[in-house]
């Protein structure tokens, strides 16, 4: 029983996949990060090589993964908080201790205090979040005049713009290059603009491509003089049929649960909780 770390992504996909497999909403983040990685390379979140790792119980079977993309912190996927505990002792007694950490929030809090027991470092939650599964997609009855369809190559200084205006309202990390990144999204079809009646572009929302039979919605931005006008629930709910049409058997999102606003617009158009995460910053 116990943690085993690696650089591999070959030896984590071997040994974890099957888990991540099973328990796409639980890992989620972690199934986009590896499925990114296997397209993009192990360089594509930062030059320090991914660390991946995996929790086996006595009788061999996985239960738990996590993994860190430095400079980014620990994402830790679905187990056990016995195992989250074990995987602060193990980071605590290296070099690899992360600056945050993000995931379920028994999981993340269980890390997070035994770290702090350990090495005397303190925590303080950045973020509470709450993970949505869609059920039955509920369009919105009457959505505002316009239609949802594909971002444009042409459109990549917009995309851009509005890619670090959410990544700083939502208090996530922003990618080194912005336009590079709105380039790969616009590319791989994952990203969708509402344009109104008069060709003008008020807003965007991303859908992850589908990996296990999961894509996750995100991000969803619309400038704040266009709020309020639904926009962003039509948008949603198209990204949410953009995902399943691609393959997506569940579709997942996360929300800001400071935000009540978003949380009753993904509700409305078919989305039921499945569980709370948190976002810890460690001193």
């Amino acid at each position: 029983m116990g943690w085993t770390l690696t650089t591999s992504l070959d030896e984590f996909r071997t040994a974890a996949g099957p888990f991540l497999a099973a328990h796409p909403a639980e890992n989620t983040v972690l199934l986009t990060i590896v499925d990114r990685i296997d397209r993009d390379g192990p360089q594509v979140y930062g030059e320090a090589p991914p660390r991946y790792g995996w929790w086996r119980e006595p009788d061999g079977a996985v239960t738990g993964v996590t993994l860190r993309t430095p400079p980014y912190g620990q994402r830790l996927g679905r187990m056990t908080t016995a195992a989250a505990e074990a995987l602060a002792r193990l980071l605590a007694d290296g070099d690899q201790q992360p600056g945050d950490a993000g995931g379920g929030r028994a999981e993340v809090f269980a890390f997070a205090r035994e770290l702090e027991r350990l090495t005397g470092r303190g925590w303080a939650v950045a973020t509470n979040e709450r993970l949505y599964r869609l059920g039955e997609l509920t369009p919105p009855p009457t959505p505002p005049a316009g239609r949802a369809r594909l971002a444009a190559p042409a459109e990549r200084e917009l995309v851009a713009r509005w890619l670090a205006a959410f990544a700083a309202e939502a208090q996530v990390n922003v990618p080194g290059d912005l336009q590079a990144d709105a380039d790969r999204r616009i590319a791989a079809g994952t990203l969708l603009l509402w344009e109104a009646e008069d060709a003008r572009v008020t807003s965007l929302a991303g859908a992850s491509p589908a990996v296990a039979g999961m894509s996750r919605i995100g991000p969803v931005y619309t400038p704040p003089e266009l709020r309020g006008r639904g926009y962003a629930s039509a948008l949603t709910a198209a990204a949410s049929a953009h995902a399943r049409a691609g393959g997506a058997a569940e579709v997942l999102l996360y929300t800001d649960l400071a935000n009540p606003v978003s949380n009753a617009i993904y509700r409305r158009i078919g989305y039921l909780p499945v569980g709370d995460a948190v976002h810890v910053v460690l001193d």
